[in-house]
């Protein structure tokens, strides 16, 4: 039975998945944990159809706002999309952004800590990107790199 509504609320209101970094035997170092989270296959797919070249720069955020969403009516793409889109942007910022670094909490969430000490949840703000589109990534860049 096909009950539209249904597929709909689930849509919105089911929880997005997010990422997370189990490491055996101790903490990765920092630049494996960095290629690590860079890789974003499904992002690079979608990015190279759209003929938007990802080169790490602030550049590369700007032209991914301006893709097309087609992956919006599907949940799952949605979800796995946001989590490359949290850490290409996080990506971006630790190689552009001085002291800005890769750090993951308890849980293995990775987490972006500035040389303030604030930390920046890429991978929510990649959900809600690729959810929405709001905030686009390239705004969200422009404000951490001024902080």
């Amino acid at each position: 039975m096909n009950i539209p509504f249904v597929g709909n609320f689930w849509k919105k209101h089911a929880p997005s998945l997010g990422v997370a970094v189990v490491s055996v035997g101790g903490t990765p170092e920092p630049g494996d944990l960095a290629d690590l989270l860079s890789t974003c296959e499904l992002l690079r797919a979608q990015a190279a159809e759209a003929d938007v070249r990802l080169d790490e720069s602030a550049a590369s955020l700007a032209a991914l706002d301006q893709m097309l969403p087609g992956w919006r009516d599907d949940a799952e793409k949605v979800s796995r999309l946001g989590n490359d889109a949290g850490l290409y942007l996080g990506t971006v910022i630790v190689r552009t952004v001085a002291g800005a670094v890769w750090e993951l909490w308890p849980n293995g969430h990775p987490v972006v800590r500035l040389l303030s000490g604030r930390e920046f949840d890429v991978v929510e703000a990649g959900l809600a990107w690729a959810d929405s589109g709001v905030p686009e990534l390239s705004q969200l860049y422009a404000e951490v790199a001024e902080s």
